[in-house]
């Protein structure tokens, strides 16, 4: 039996939310407002890795790559809108026909899994690419999760891995703002606690055996109501980007 690193308590809360995944005003607004930022350093760092040209249509054609935590696909989409073949996970049984349908209607081939990435490595699945958002910080063994995922890529391939630091800006604006001022997201959704320092990350990525080689924070503007990217301030959101040493 392959040993997994759910947390069940955090699938349940995701779960009990899957039919807003496509709702840009419900629970899943900060995902929304945030995508186009995340979106812009995937497809950056994708293309600088694997030699892409991000002008062209389909600049992924040819890459094999991994949502795992992919929700209601708001990323798997638009990445295989860009050509990539793309396997969408998600721990959370709820969430896959939420995905599956909004797929079909968009006239979009994507492979989505009610699996983990314990089981997916356990049947020797590999990837060009592993889309890691958002996951990290709600699974119960950070260590060994990320073990798992390495064993998910090729040699060579890329992780982009994005987490929340836990500083008190994070706990101000994750906890305070977005749950309780906001309630852009249930009480509860994060636990503070399991925020993970950039430092941290980088050690734990290191410790899984990949090889971390760039990190910026993700920082919300309340004025313009926007996202952007920021190498200086890693205080809130950021997002990684580490490579599989090729053997």
């Amino acid at each position: 039996m392959t040993e997994s690193t759910i947390d069940t308590t955090e699938v349940a809360k995701f779960e009990a939310m899957a039919a807003e995944w496509w709702d840009p005003r419900g629970k899943f607004k900060p995902l929304h407002m945030q995508n186009p930022c995340r979106l812009d350093y995937i497809c950056r760092q994708i293309a600088a890795e694997f030699d892409r040209d991000l002008s062209q249509q389909r600049p992924f054609e040819g890459l094999r790559l991994l949502d795992i935590g992919c929700g209601g696909g708001l990323l798997s989409e638009p990445m295989a809108r860009r050509g990539a073949e793309v396997v969408g996970a998600d721990a959370a049984a709820g969430n896959i026909p939420v995905a599956e349908v909004h797929a079909r209607q968009g006239g979009l081939d994507i492979d989505y899994r009610h699996t983990t990435a314990e089981a997916l490595a356990a049947e020797g699945e590999t990837f060009d690419v592993v889309l890691n958002m958002e996951v990290v910080e709600h699974v119960s063994d950070p260590a060994a999760y990320l073990t798992a995922c390495r064993r998910l890529l090729k040699p060579g391939g890329l992780m982009i891995c994005s987490t929340l630091n836990r500083t008190m800006r994070s706990f101000g604006a994750a906890i305070v703002g977005a749950e309780h001022i906001m309630r852009w997201l249930p009480r509860g959704t994060h636990d503070w606690r399991k925020f993970i320092t950039p430092d941290e990350l980088y050690s734990l990525l290191r410790q899984a055996g990949l090889d971390p080689v760039d990190r910026q924070g993700m920082v919300f503007n309340p004025v313009t109501w926007q996202w952007s990217l920021n190498d200086r301030d890693l205080a809130v959101n950021y997002v990684t980007t580490s490579l599989n040493p090729a053997r």
